[in-house]
């Protein structure tokens, strides 16, 4: 018989392979009860199975040994359970369990009892499903049948044993025998003498069934197994033998000792089988996998579902066919867990003070992901990846930026040229009108000067949509300053140039020749110099530069140009907003200067439409992120372009087209 050890790793692997991870473990109060729940728990911690209870209960079964069991097993919510007992002492518990009506138990049968036929005929119902290792089943033993249905009554007065055995199978009275009792509820002096034409043949005794040969299977190898000990002995030649000075034993005369050395080192084969032994002295243990069902008669089939192969190894060891099980409840095996498993997307998470086998699923964090099953950590995504939403996958993260390819990428787009188109066409209706008194009145080379430089203020707007770089950042930021810088700088030329105008007009005053057009000129450009100076250093000490962004939303990565230095667009802005304030206050002054020839009062009203945006645009930039914050300046420069050019050329080419009449000499010197 192999150790104990192999049928109870076979247990252990038993539940694991059908996920029960929470089994309660009872037994008889014996050594072998304990020795076996003992090893049980320690190699069931490997494949992360708890016992729900562990109960010993002792050999007479009193009541109140069967209710202290009794009240844990209904209790408990394991409803699968391994028993090492006998056959004996699971009568008891199922005789207890019957009267309580408790159903739907997996039973999980020691190998003491996991043939034990004699508990189907009371219990059948309460153990159909029963699962157990047994030791390895012979299919057949040459001659046993026909030797043990060969007995005759003449031959069983030599044995007590076979006498009583006779006149029970039979129900009759053996002249000369010693026996004066009967098993069954007849008295034995009722019965009739036998006739001695019983034959075995003709009934069914457990004596004589050979389809369950297992210890006599063993019976057969222990005594081959003798023979070829014996054999091998007296095949030992003196001076080679294995004992001290290289004695042999005799075949008669030896001492135990002997004889075990020689049974530790056979080799042979029995029916079939191999028969040898591991170093402790253990043969392989090999177990067939039996399941209780229930034939249509209602008799016990017992099924070899599987088998248990020590020799093979570890994760081929237990091979079962599922298909031909039969479950007490069902078509499926039940499920008896403390804790359901956790699904990818979360992690185990221990309860303090309880068995391993009992958790709470938590959800993985933000950011963090598991693909397997029952995971204990989490593992965190890359940087440029996110979890999905099951959080069992991590996925490339969102690109975000302000494209040419979406909806208002390609909408600022045509705003943006559109602006241009409408400077440039305005430019060409000032070119061809250049001759007439409403062109040469309102300073011609500044008026052209600051068409070209919106058109460019339009067209930069077109450098803030796209993926981001380097290169685009540093240009984007120091374009967008100097572009406004510059139709600032010329508006603020054509205001002082109004003022000058008709200050020259008063005695005595020669104001137009130190503002003349070399003067209006060297203004714009020094206006404009000092905010490319400003961009210079910028750009020197901290330049703008293309970012990768994931703390706004972490499931995006947003591609966006940072400033560098945030002092340095400030100031950009900050000077734009100077000769912004500049220009307003010098149209304010000369907004009461004659209407005809004055523009002063639209380039005071084009002056707040851009302080209206920017002011605007500042809380909305800081609140926003993304593409949205580009869009916002885009949204920002376009609208103050388009401010100045309907605010100052507008009129005039409506004057120019419209109203011809009006674009004389007369109407210009009208007050």
């Amino acid at each position: 018989m192999p150790s104990d050890a192999f049928q109870v790793r076979a247990l252990a692997r038993l539940v694991s392979y059908f996920g029960w991870t929470w089994v309660g473990v009872i037994g008889l109060e014996s050594d072998y009860a304990r020795f076996a729940i003992q090893l049980f728990l320690q190699e069931s911690v490997q494949y992360g199975v708890c016992a729900a209870y562990i109960h010993f209960y002792p050999v007479v079964l009193s009541q109140q040994a069967l209710d202290e069991l009794l009240d844990i097993i209904q209790m408990a919510s394991s409803k699968v359970i391994i028993n090492f007992c006998s056959d004996s002492e699971m009568k008891g518990i199922l005789r207890e369990i019957r009267r309580r009506n408790i159903t739907g138990l997996q039973w999980i049968a020691s190998e003491a009892w996991s043939t034990a036929k004699s508990l189907w005929e009371k219990f059948g119902d309460l153990l159909t499903g029963t699962m157990g290792f047994a030791i390895r089943r012979a299919d057949v033993i040459p001659g046993l049948k026909q030797h043990l249905t060969s007995l005759r009554p003449s031959h069983i007065h030599k044995s007590a044993f076979l006498a009583e055995f006779w006149e029970e199978t039979f129900n009759c009275r053996l002249n000369g025998s010693v026996n004066n009792h009967s098993h069954g509820g007849d008295n034995y002096f009722d019965r009739l003498p036998c006739k001695g034409t019983e034959d075995l043949h003709d009934v069914y005794s457990p004596y004589s069934d050979v389809t369950q040969l297992r210890v006599s299977y063993n019976v057969y190898k222990a005594v081959y197994l003798v023979a070829h000990a014996l054999q091998d002995m007296s095949n030992c030649i003196v001076g080679q033998g294995p004992f001290l000075n290289g004695t042999c034993a005799g075949p008669k005369n030896f001492k135990p000792w002997q004889l075990i050395h020689y049974m530790k080192r056979a080799n042979f084969s029995a029916l079939g089988e191999k028969v040898n032994f591991d170093q402790n002295g253990d043969p392989i243990a090999y177990y067939d996998l039996l399941n209780w069902q229930r034939r249509p008669d209602g008799s016990l089939h017992l099924v070899k579902i599987g088998f248990y192969d020590a020799s093979s190894p570890a994760g081929r060891s237990l091979v079962i066919n599922d298909s031909v099980i039969q479950w007490p409840v069902g078509k499926q095996a039940p499920r008896s867990v403390c804790s359901d498993s956790c699904p990818p997307g979360s992690r185990i998470a221990r309860r303090k003070g309880e068995p391993i086998c009992c958790f709470d699923c938590v959800p993985c964090a933000e950011g963090e992901v598991s693909n397997e099953t029952d995971s204990l950590d989490c593992s965190r995504c890359s940087e440029d990846t996110w979890p999905n939403t099951a959080r069992d996958l991590c996925l490339p993260k969102t690109i975000e930026f302000l494209s040419y390819h979406e909806l208002m990428g390609i909408a600022l787009c045509i705003i943006s040229v559109l602006g241009a188109f409408i400077s440039l066409s305005i430019l060409a209706i000032f070119f061809s009108y250049k001759d007439t008194p409403l062109v040469r009145a309102n300073n011609m080379e500044l008026s052209f000067l600051l068409l070209v430089f919106l058109a460019v203020c339009f067209l930069v707007g077109l450098l803030f949509i796209g993926e981001p770089s380097d290169w685009l950042c540093r240009i984007r930021y120091p374009a967008f300053g100097i572009s406004f810088a510059l139709c600032i700088s010329c508006l603020l030329a054509k205001t002082a140039v109004v003022l000058m105008a008709f200050r020259s007009t008063l005695p005595g005053s020669n104001a137009m020749k130190w503002f003349g057009p070399n003067q209006q000129r060297a203004s714009t450009l020094l206006g404009t110099a000092v905010q490319g100076i400003i961009c210079l250093i910028w750009l020197l000490i901290s330049p703008p530069h293309a970012d990768n962004n994931t703390d706004y939303h972490s499931a995006t990565i947003i591609i966006e140009c940072v400033t560098g230095s945030d002092f340095g667009f400030w100031c950009v802005l900050g000077y734009i907003g100077i000769l912004a304030c500049m220009c307003f206050l010098m149209a304010f002054l000369a907004r009461k200067l004659p209407d005809n020839f004055n523009e002063a009062k639209f380039i005071t009203f084009s002056m707040l439409i851009f302080f209206a945006v920017w002011i605007t645009f500042i809380p909305v930039y800081v609140s926003t992120a993304g593409k949205y914050t580009v869009a916002v300046h885009i949204f920002a420069i376009l609208a103050s372009a388009f401010g100045l050019l309907f605010c100052i050329f507008v009129p005039k080419c409506y004057i120019m087209i419209l109203k011809p009449e009006k674009n004389c000499k007369k109407n210009m010197m009208q007050r």
